[in-house]
């Protein structure tokens, strides 16, 4: 079953414009949800993620968030490609790439199918700009699976005011579990935010086409994600 889809221009400000590719519900109408990419780019994939979204009745938009340097790479997760990606990533300016982030959900809130909140699902590099959307205010709800480098940026969340939900792999080669831990500690005592651990599996599970993927653990992620969403948005 399919779902309608377009890419949409996103205003960055001082004359910039970039894309996004938008998924819509078959209702028509919804609540909203930014799909923040991997470091691969607005693939194949990310797309299908966002598609899923819009079959579950959220409009959905994922935003080309390395247009600074390459529009619409689409890469896979293998040797040259993987290569790049890592360069991309590199050269990324994380802040303009929040505030990058935040015109998006902007755009998203004016789209005339968005009925409601909009959330942030992010997915490794994306997970940790999932939450810093949190951080500046810019989503009602978010959520990061593996995100990377969170722990380095626990000064900012004094200021996530918006529920969220992080998901972790137990063999996570790039999230350490003391990188976990520092994260669970700093939130300690938020009822709002919620830490679920899946034992066994590696980084990228959620992603059917990487090695990692694990269809048990992806499935629940997907559920407790929804099941969140719908409680707050």
């Amino acid at each position: 079953m399919s779902v309608p889809t377009r890419w949409i221009e996103i205003d960055a400000g001082g004359g910039e414009r970039y894309d996004g590719y938008l998924a819509l519900p078959r209702a028509g109408k919804g609540p909203g949800v930014i799909i923040v990419q991997e470091i691969f780019g607005v693939n194949a994939h990310i797309q299908s993620v966002a598609e899923q979204y819009a079959l579950a009745g959220y409009v959905a938009l994922a935003p080309d968030i390395f247009w600074r340097s390459e529009r619409r790479v689409e890469l896979r997760y293998e040797g040259a490609d993987r290569d790049k990606a890592l360069a991309l990533l590199k050269s990324t300016d994380v802040e303009k790439t929040v505030a990058d982030l935040g015109a998006a959900a902007a755009t998203l809130r004016a789209q005339p199918e968005t009925a409601g909140k909009v959330g942030a699902v992010g997915f490794c590099f994306g997970g940790q700009l999932a939450y810093l959307m949190a951080a500046r205010g810019s989503v009602d709800a978010a959520v990061a699976y593996y995100g990377g480098g969170i722990q380095n940026k626990l000064d900012e969340a004094a200021n996530v005011r918006a529920p969220m939900v992080f998901h972790y792999a137990e063999h996570d080669g790039s999230i350490p579990q003391t990188a976990v831990a520092q994260v669970k500690q700093r939130f300690a005592g938020r009822s709002d935010v919620q830490f679920f651990d899946y034992p066994g599996v590696e980084h990228g599970f959620n992603c059917s086409d990487r090695g990692a993927y694990n269809q048990h653990a992806s499935a629940l992620a997907h559920g407790r994600t929804l099941s969140f969403l719908a409680s707050v948005l």
